[in-house]
């Protein structure tokens, strides 16, 4: 069994509310992450087994677990909601990993909590194997993310819009489940003791390095200017990022009505709940930096309240922006084959993305097709791409091996929206071979794999899907 040490759970009780999952009627397991598994030292045989799968309905909880809902406040779209909170999961326990490493175990529709709000507390099977599929897919990619560690299938059904859902519970993995609203929660409460707590805890756990809130923040904002430029090398799009659901350790979580861009439009949204285009594509920094400041001014109170406090706090929120700036093109200049930079660079992809955009090119495809010369076949006007390609062949010339460098930046397969919906649509009919399928091409994201060839293909125009549902 894994070597678990419930340090946030040791936190005063009103960081969360001590709550047990509710009982299912028939678990089934799904899908379940062996790799992960060994990693967190818990037996894969065990957990596969009734026990183990028990475990992860929430229906018997081992000795080691120590269930707790997570408090926490929130700016949803702009608007500040004082108390959230896990309403539909639990931390289950902390895992010290053999490896090294401390990772919270959530389990995510387990029922409802002190925080629910009047909903159900559970999630049906299509959030749950979207979650699974895009943060499997994002660690294979090598963007910092919560993992899966197994679906159940829960036996019971849920009711949405839609109707009656099959139920099913995730358990998911992160370095923590710690929030920008974590700290808005105890600021709006003017809690002053329970925020020290609080920026303490994340210092060790997260940035031991780091010298007190001041540092705390410096560090939460070169890890989300990382984090942000890898989305937006890879053309993710995260759908809800309120403040609630970005986690100070710079890891993507909560994946709700997120996507990956099919035709490239830096105004692309998908999310059917941004109805103004609030978290587009391209918006995505500029919201980050806006959550970062609530965390600046949460932070506010052990920083310094005074104006030395602010101008401190306003120093650390600008190295945003050149942090941002630096991880983006050197993320983008890797995907058209640059490993040294020049001066010129910027402005070359800058107007690659500016012709995708005009063309409605898809984005995978391009960046992907470039090391073979298929990237001009995403151009309904091959003219527009050749022009460019004039300055980049020239570029190219100072390069020692670009190739090499653009296929280990561009995947060949990234999860698409309608592949994801045609496995959804499978698993509720009890099929779940597509989602084994896709995947095992997602795991490998940068292999040619000809048996996976249409994976890679985009959709045509009665497949796109343009629309995608947070299912809370």
């Amino acid at each position: 069994m894994p070597q678990t040490d419930p340090s946030y759970a040791r936190l005063p009780a009103r960081f969360f509310a001590r709550v047990a999952p509710v009982a299912v009627a028939d678990p089934q397991l799904l899908a379940l992450n062996l790799p992960l598994a060994e990693a967190l030292g818990i037996d894969p045989v065990w957990l596969a087994g009734a026990e183990g799968v028990s475990m992860l309905a929430g229906n018997t909880l081992p000795g080691w677990a120590t269930p707790i809902a997570q408090a926490y406040a929130g700016h949803q779209f702009g608007s500040f909601v004082p108390q959230l909170g896990d309403g539909r999961a639990l931390l289950l326990a902390e895992i010290l990993a053999p490896g090294g490493g401390r990772f919270d175990l959530v389990l995510k529709g387990s029922g409802q909590t002190p925080f629910s709000r009047r909903g159900d507390g559970r999630a049906w099977l299509g959030p749950v194997l979207r979650e699974y599929l895009v943060s499997e897919a994002m660690a294979a990619l090598g963007v910092p993310t919560t993992r899966a560690l197994a679906a159940v299938a829960t036996g019971e059904v849920v009711w949405r819009e839609e109707g009656a859902l099959p139920g099913a519970i995730l358990a998911r993995v992160a370095a923590s489940h710690i929030r920008v609203g974590t700290f808005e929660y105890f600021a709006a409460r003017r809690d002053t003791k329970a925020l020290a707590l609080l920026a303490e805890h994340t210092r060790a756990r997260h940035f031991p390095l780091a010298d007190g809130a001041l540092g705390l923040l410096a560090s939460a904002v070169a890890a989300q200017a990382r984090l942000v430029s890898d989305w937006m090398s890879f053309g993710f799009i995260h759908g809800v990022m309120n403040t609630d659901n970005m986690a100070v350790s710079g890891e993507t979580i909560d994946y709700g009505p997120c996507a990956f861009i099919d035709a490239y439009h830096p105004d692309r949204v998908f999310s059917s709940i941004d109805r103004h285009g609030r978290y587009a594509y391209a918006q995505q920094p500029n919201v980050a930096l806006w959550n970062l400041a609530q965390l600046a001014s949460a932070l506010l109170p052990l920083i310094g309240e005074g104006e030395a406090g602010v101008e401190a706090a306003s120093a650390a929120l600008d190295g945003f922006w050149p942090a941002l700036s630096a991880a983006w093109s050197a993320r983008f200049a890797a995907k058209i084959g640059l490993a040294s930079a020049r001066t010129g660079d910027h402005a070359l992809i800058e107007t690659l993305l500016a012709r995708m955009a005009r063309q409605g090119s898809d984005f995978t495809r391009v960046f992907h097709g470039l090391a073979d010369g298929s990237a001009r076949d995403e151009f309904a006007d091959r003219a527009a791409f050749d022009a460019w390609a004039v300055d980049w062949h020239a570029r190219l010339s100072h390069e020692q091996d670009p190739q090499a460098v653009m296929r280990a930046a561009n995947p060949a397969r990234i999860p698409r929206n309608h592949r994801i919906a045609e496995v959804i649509a499978a698993a509720v009919t009890g099929e779940m071979a597509p989602f084994a399928r896709l995947h095992a091409a997602l795991s490998v994201p940068y292999e040619e794999r000809p048996e996976w060839a249409d994976l890679s293909d985009a959709p045509a125009a009665d497949e796109a899907v343009t629309r995608t549902y947070c299912g809370t």
